[in-house]
């Protein structure tokens, strides 16, 4: 698993990471979300052993990245699928990464087929697309079968079937037990692929919740539909609800499903149906870090 305990990373004067703490557990796939500069990247910089912490700790699997004896056969990851050398062939490139880790070409090839590089393994990595580049990526993270996956921007360069291929790895990933980490900035994707999101702003701990959790968090109202609509208003206004209407149809704010049902029964009043309107993920995200950027354009 991953943990961030109390941790703080200053650069000069600015902190990057202001005393953040939380956990990442197998079996689920987590969306790292936050507005650019709130300290993602440095996260996992420090998790990886490529930043050193100011204060406090960022452990995987109970200990440091950089006291790992094989690091990609515990840790796999990507943060910058440019990072390859244009003048080498794919397959080179993960034949010196397995090597160092005591991998066999074998796995190379089999992680080559898994992200659909196979045809071009032995291609120069010059001539990649940037999707092509992440799946090189990713494939470099899988190549230690390791229990520990990290990626920063995953699906930047893909198309919309690589998008979909990223989201059902990522899922299949943790499905065998994994941990997986996901920073993006896409939310529509995190809300189709993670099960739990942590964010921050500022380098600070904003939310550690579940997609579901956070979208109901941020929910607009009840949708009830009732052949007594005016008495309804009436009694639910009375038990400290908002209530608007359109077209026969009540949207109630400020009162659960559970006390909607009972205040209805109290007074006779039948209910043909109730539907909680949740917010969708884009929408809490901006409602929950709305403050937290460190940049934004000028409204016009």
């Amino acid at each position: 698993m991953i943990e961030v305990r109390e941790l703080t990373k200053r650069y000069g004067g600015t902190v990057a990471v202001d005393g953040l703490s939380f956990e990442v557990r197998p079996g689920t796939v987590t969306g790292f979300l936050g507005p650019n500069g709130a300290g993602k990247s440095t996260t996992m910089r420090v998790l990886l052993g490529l930043a050193a912490a100011s204060s406090g700790e960022a452990l995987v699997n109970g200990g440091r990245y950089a006291a790992l004896r094989r690091p990609i056969r515990e840790v796999g990851a990507l943060l910058d699928a440019g990072a390859v050398h244009g003048g080498r062939k794919a397959f080179d490139h993960l034949g010196w990464i397995a090597r160092s880790n005591g991998i066999g070409s074998r796995r190379v090839a089999e992680v080559l087929e898994r992200v659909g590089l196979a045809g071009v393994a032995r291609k120069r990595v010059g001539g990649f697309s940037l999707g092509m580049r992440q799946r090189l990526g990713i494939a470099a993270a899988l190549l230690g079968d390791p229990g520990v996956l990290m990626f920063d921007e995953p699906v930047n360069g893909l198309d919309p079937d690589g998008v979909r291929w990223i989201r059902e790895l990522m899922r299949a990933l943790a499905a065998e037990g994994r941990t997986v980490l996901i920073s993006s900035h896409l939310m529509s994707e995190m809300e189709l692929t993670a099960d739990r999101l942590v964010v921050i702003g500022r380098g600070r701990l904003i939310a550690d919740t579940t997609v579901r959790e956070l979208a109901a968090r941020f929910g607009r109202g009840v949708v009830v539909r009732s052949p007594r609509p005016d008495d309804l208003r009436g009694v639910l206004t009375a038990a400290g609800g908002t209530v608007e209407e359109a077209e026969g149809t009540l949207t109630v704010t400020g009162l659960g499903v559970a006390d909607i049902g009972d205040h209805a029964a109290a007074h006779g009043i039948p209910l043909y149906g109730m539907t909680p309107q949740a917010a969708s993920l884009e929408e809490a995200y901006m409602e929950l870090t709305a403050g937290s950027a460190e940049f934004g354009a000028v409204p016009r």
